[in-house]
């Protein structure tokens, strides 16, 4: 595929950005503003019996309380066998199903007003004392998924002569954006409009028009930027109903910033799994059997399916006999959720950590022992893989990180003051999706040009890659260049998350440059006018050009096409019809273990991608470096701790939540082999976000087997796991 590199531009955002000029959700000011503050249960089960609002209301400033009489029922679930969307997140209601769960909101002039008058109230409850919060809990129950298995597992396991059996355990963790979840909602003239930093603009719309019975036309979701969403914001949350609700009940501007602790219980976290990987290899040394099992703590309603743990080795290594099971393990919580790298990130940990420790069974290098296993085909749903540049990574990175130099004992190599140094390595693989997209491209005589279509900018700069396309293909003045994403009145939208953003809105990009193209040359015919776009079009006097394009992926069709229309999630891929595509990356990390306190550091990764064509060089550089530093910090620092005795979490809070920091972080190498996908689309362009942190964690595990002889299998790493 002949499409030619893209520069290295600067971000378009930059310079707004570090003015303080962007504009976020909270930053909106209205005229007549109420603030709203939630009251959250203090029970983990269990039912409201009254929330007394006398002592609230007593507080200057407080207008009103909202209690569940107040609001209308939960949209109930699609009966059994019945076709339909998952109900939204239920407004406030007296049934109370994990601890922290909205039982009331206050409404204030001010923001401490509000405050005030949420600590003032005191529900009184009827506790379920027979709740489950642990996944080994009594009372907590498995509910297994449809397996995945291509093969006979069992047969080929039979046949293994070196057998790898592991169980591996990633721990809750919560996301934790700088930016706060918030929703600022304003009912006029018969319109409900919202204000969120959310990924997902129709899910936001979608969830209040549903939970209050409104019609299409009457609600309009914004969210032109996002302070890191990181998965937390792709799905709709609990209070946008609520505050809409609230604001048109009073007829008022209605804001609620939820505070950290509130957001810790109410949000969606990646819930802990646990991983039962079992390999088999032949005489030579072949991976010939994978038997897979999986397991994640799980809501009593949530839909977030661990299904999806299984996707990835087969893409990696072709495992022809492979037998995949996963299960939901329902206790009484909030509903999990995707967390970025939501389902690759645990399963490649556990995977390449199991891969690294049947290489050292065998004696055989790590780098060399995966580049024996590689494939262009999926086994799982037997058609070919569209691209599948993973021994590329590996080679290069092996290069770039200096392997050749490594000694292979377990604990033989030292620096001179005995601190123990561990080279490990690892891959990863991200499943490719992409959305419909309708897109509207409009070149003006007056110098601007607007563009708009869905995506959402939660900073991995999705704005810098759709620039990119149309500042190379017309000549438009990038300085007045608007993209109007993120906005249900401006265009169709979908949620944008897992890597499927610039995939799907590039192409759409592309194709209405094209369109403009065609349509300047039709309009000037056979005259010859000079400057740019905009001038051309003043020179024919023409206000201006438009068009709208209509993008649809591989696969998909007027079905596809009406769901996106109407808010509804529209993916296609990873297995498309003729391809299955994913992305892939290999992470080389060195470790350094102190030698008395046994402190974990890590001076130096090397990570290789390939995520086809590199739209944005700037920005996916900063992408990678950014999965690198959330996976060193999932490995050595993260995990949300649950109160088995009260429900809910423990450590809810940015004091007691640890996270990795800046002297936490060393030098990051990041390099693609930026080589288009021949098919998936029109760019060559898959996704990056998500995978760049894929395998980082299990390179960090197995760079301290390698400095210590001590593997570790349950993230976080601890320093008591080593003395």
């Amino acid at each position: 595929m002949s499409i030619a590199p893209f520069p290295d531009r600067a971000r378009v955002d930059a310079r707004e950005k570090v003015r303080g000029a962007a504009l976020y959700a909270a930053d909106f000011a209205f005229p007549d503003l109420l603030h709203a503050m939630m009251v959250p249960a203090t029970i983990a089960k269990g039912r409201v019996d009254a929330v007394p609002v006398e002592a609230a209301l007593q507080v200057p400033g407080v207008v009103r309380v909202l209690t569940a009489t107040d609001f209308p029922p939960p949209v109930p679930s699609p009966t059994a066998g019945a076709e339909g969307p998952p109900p939204p997140p239920p407004m406030i209601t007296a049934e109370i199903a994990y601890r922290g769960q909205p039982v009331a909101l206050v409404l204030a002039e001010t923001l401490e007003a509000a405050i005030e008058g949420g600590e003032a109230i005191r529900p009184r409850y009827t506790p379920d004392d027979a709740f489950a919060p642990l996944i080994d809990s009594a009372g907590h129950r498995a509910e297994p998924v449809e397996p995945v298995t291509t093969g006979d597992a069992d047969a080929a396991m039979a046949r293994a002569t070196t057998r790898l059996r592991a169980e591996y355990v990633s721990p809750a963790q919560h996301h934790n954006p700088i930016e706060m979840l918030s929703t600022t909602a304003f009912w006029r003239d018969g319109v409900l409009t919202v204000h969120e930093g959310t990924q997902s603009t129709s899910g936001a719309k979608g969830a209040v028009l549903r939970n209050l019975r409104l019609e299409p036309d009457q609600v309009v979701a914004k969210s032109p930027q996002i302070g890191g969403g990181f998965g937390q914001k792709g799905t709709p949350q609990r209070q946008t109903a609520i505050v809409a609700h609230a604001a048109m009940l009073t007829g008022r501007p209605v804001k609620l910033v939820l505070p950290r602790g509130q957001i810790f219980h109410n949000a969606s976290f990646r819930p802990r799994s646990r991983h039962r990987v079992e390999i088999g290899a032949d005489a030579s040394g072949q991976m010939i059997a994978v038997r897979y099992d999986a397991d994640h703590q799980q809501s009593r309603t949530g839909q977030f399916s661990p299904a999806e743990y299984l996707e990835a080795a087969p893409q990696m290594y072709g495992l022809t006999d492979f037998h995949g099971t996963a299960a939901n393990i329902r206790i009484d919580t909030q509903s999990p959720g995707y967390m970025r790298a939501p389902h690759p990130h645990p399963s490649c940990f556990a995977f390449e950590s199991a891969v690294d420790e049947l290489a050292a069974m065998l004696e055989q290098d790590p780098v060399a022992y995966r580049l024996r296993h590689g494939t262009n085909h999926d086994p799982i749903h037997d058609r070919p893989q569209s691209s599948n540049h993973l021994h590329q990574c590996l080679r290069e990175g092996a290069r770039r990180f200096g392997w050749d130099r490594r000694s292979a004992a377990p604990g033989s190599m030292r620096l001179a003051d005995g601190t123990q140094v561990g080279w490990g390595v690892a891959a990863g693989a991200y499943p490719v999706h992409i959305h419909p997209n309708i897109a509207t491209l409009t070149v003006r005589a007056d110098g601007t040009t607007r563009f708009a279509a869905a995506a959402h900018e939660m900073g991995q700069g999705i704005r810098s890659t759709i620039e990119q396309v149309l500042v190379r293909e017309l000549d438009i003045d990038p300085a007045r260049l608007e993209l109007a994403i993120g906005d249900t009145s401006a265009a169709a939208q979908h949620t944008t998350a897992g890597s499927w953003g610039t995939a799907s809105v590039v192409p759409a990009a592309l194709e209405a440059a094209g369109r403009i193209k065609a349509a300047m040359a039709e309009l000037l015919a056979t005259r010859q006018v000079a400057g740019d776009l905009h001038r051309q079009l003043a020179a024919v006097r023409r206000p201006s050009l438009s068009v709208e394009v209509t993008h649809i992926p591989h696969g998909q069709g007027a079905e596809e096409l009406a769901t996106f229309r109407q808010g509804g999630m529209a993916l296609a891929g990873p297995f498309f019809p003729a391809f299955t595509t994913f992305s892939y990356i290999a992470h080389f990390v060195e470790v350094r273990v102190e030698p008395r306190t046994c402190r974990v550091r890590v001076p130096r990764v090397v990570s290789v991608a390939d995520c086809g064509r590199v739209m944005s060089p700037r920005t996916a550089a900063s992408q990678v470096r950014g999965g690198v530093t959330w996976a060193i910090s999932a490995a050595l620092r993260e995990e949300t701790e649950v109160d088995p005795r009260y429900g809910g979490w423990l450590n809810n809070d940015l004091a007691d939540y640890v996270v990795a920091v800046n002297a936490d972080i060393g030098e990051i190498d990041v390099s693609f082999i930026d080589e288009p996908d021949p098919v998936v689309n029109s760019l060559g362009a898959k996704g990056l976000g998500e995978v760049a942190m894929v395998g980082c964690a299990a390179a960090v595990a197995n760079a301290i087997h390698h400095a210590t002889g001590t593997r570790l299998r349950e993230m976080p790493f601890r320093i008591e796991d080593l003395l």
